[in-house]
């Protein structure tokens, strides 16, 4: 009855994770440019003595969702989306490059481009800053210009421009904070391939009927293995009730 309950056990438990995994894409289906997390199980033996015939499911990441998500015009001068493939460099909060596709940007007070969760927004030479300006326009190279205050619309000049990566999907891993960063510590070259739109944002790609069904599926998934705990005891309590009949 111990091997019973132990398999039924690790089997809820490997449930709640991948509900865990479901709920998060669930939660983030209205983030700009987010990418679904993937989730599968697989069999693993069950290690020790007696007879190898047991098997439970472990659950875990398999990566993420490439799929772009769908693209939204905004009309805004400061939203961004990247086509196709390819990566917005940021730096994080702990100072080290790192990528994203919301491109939901804004310029703070003193001038520095940031997203709309607050990291600085990376060129080439590093974070970059916006003069005090009148219009902005993103080109499709990530190239930025601006219209100074005080000047004509003919007067254009070139702030900076975006580092747009496209590392290979096999190298990134998402950190807590929910952006993308290279193993090893390493950083991603800029890719001149990469092009953005301006004025449109990419929605998040969560497939949210699929999610629900998941969301269900494994939720009936837990109530079958609390089941079969509940069975593994009750096997256990008849089994002490016969035992001490005789």
């Amino acid at each position: 009855m111990d091997r019973m309950l132990y398999v039924a056990m690790t089997g809820a438990q490997q449930t709640l994770q991948a509900q865990t995994v479901n709920n998060h894409n669930l939660a983030n289906v209205s983030t700009t440019g987010f990418r679904a997390d993937l989730a599968a199980f697989r069999s693993q033996a069950v290690d020790g003595s007696g007879h190898a015939s047991r098997v439970y499911a472990t659950n875990g990441t398999t990566g993420f969702d490439t799929t772009s998500g769908a693209m939204l015009t905004t009309g805004r001068d400061l939203d961004i989306a990247v086509n196709g493939q390819g990566w917005i460099a940021v730096q994080g909060a702990d100072g080290q490059e790192a990528y994203t596709r919301n491109g939901n940007l804004q310029v703070d007070p003193t001038g520095q481009l940031m997203t709309a969760t607050g990291q600085p927004v990376l060129g080439d030479g590093g974070p970059i800053n916006v003069p005090p300006y009148s219009s902005i326009f993103f080109a499709r190279d990530g190239s930025i210009s601006v219209v100074a205050q005080g000047q004509t619309p003919d007067t254009t000049s070139t702030v900076g421009r975006i580092k747009l990566v496209n590392p290979a999907e096999a190298d990134l891993e998402r950190g807590s904070d929910g952006l993308f960063r290279m193993k090893n510590n390493a950083t991603a070259e800029s890719d001149p391939a990469v092009t953005i739109g301006s004025g449109v944002l990419e929605s998040s790609n969560v497939n949210t009927a699929e999610a629900m069904v998941n969301m269900i599926e494994l939720a009936r998934q837990f109530e079958m293995q609390v089941k079969a705990i509940r069975a593994a005891e009750e096997n256990g309590a008849a089994s002490s009730q016969l035992l001490r009949m005789g």
